[in-house]
């Protein structure tokens, strides 16, 4: 029941091959499994489907698997920080599945629950419908979307327990928490790992059930993606 491994690469050991599916927790760069990128960028692996509401930053984050490109598809919902994705996009060596933000989470959330596809208002009537199927229900017209489920989930948590118990902080909870039950695997990182019993059961986010192993990162540069200054 113990799931805590000593590192990043450990924990991939085993899980990676060329062409997977991969979702990566974090909402710009809050909340990233900052380790567990890097790992993977240094593994070598390559056509790799990435799910996540964005690719980082040009230097961090996601975006040092486009620098190695590594990453042959991006499904998300905001790419806008990041020139090497535009650039690649724009040449035709990235592909890209955009999503209305609530739909993608809606798609992961239905992944890890099982449910297959649902109906949504959100893109009827735009090109995000073209292709796919419309119904109308109590005189209104909503879209079909898919679930997304990935070979694997990587998610960065702020507490863990030793049974894999998760607890993240605050807005950084983002897309990890769905992420976390839709992977056929889930690694988790996070900062301090207590003993079984420690934490609030009440204040769990991701049960240890959805969670296969834990890694302690250490060092986190935590950046802020975009920073604004008001002149007083």
């Amino acid at each position: 029941m113990d799931k805590q491994v000593a590192n990043a690469a450990t924990a991939l050991k085993g899980l990676l091959f060329d062409g997977m599916t991969i979702m990566s927790g974090g909402f710009g760069l809050c909340g990233i499994p900052e380790h567990l990128i890097v790992a993977i960028r240094d593994s070598g692996v390559k056509d790799i489907t990435v799910i996540s509401n964005n690719c980082g930053v040009d230097d961090f984050g996601l975006g040092l698997m486009l620098q190695t490109k590594q990453i042959k598809k991006m499904i998300s919902s905001y790419v806008g920080e990041n020139a090497e994705f535009e650039r690649q996009f724009l040449s035709g060596e990235l592909e890209l599945e955009f999503n209305p933000q609530g739909t993608l989470a809606e798609r992961i959330r239905a992944g890890g629950a099982g449910i297959p596809a649902f109906f949504v208002k959100t893109g009827y009537g735009t090109l995000i419908a073209e292709g796919k199927e419309t119904r109308e229900f109590d005189g209104e017209m909503y879209v079909m979307e898919t679930a997304l489920k990935a070979d694997l989930a990587i998610v960065k948590a702020w507490k863990a327990d030793r049974w894999g118990n998760l607890i993240y902080r605050k807005t950084a909870r983002n897309f990890n928490p769905m992420m976390a039950s839709a992977g056929k695997v889930c690694i988790a990182e996070v900062e301090e790992i207590l003993e079984v019993g420690q934490l609030d059961a009440d204040q769990i986010h991701t049960p240890g059930i959805f969670v296969d192993k834990v890694i302690v990162g250490t060092r986190y540069e935590k950046r802020i993606e975009r920073l604004t200054e008001t002149a007083r």
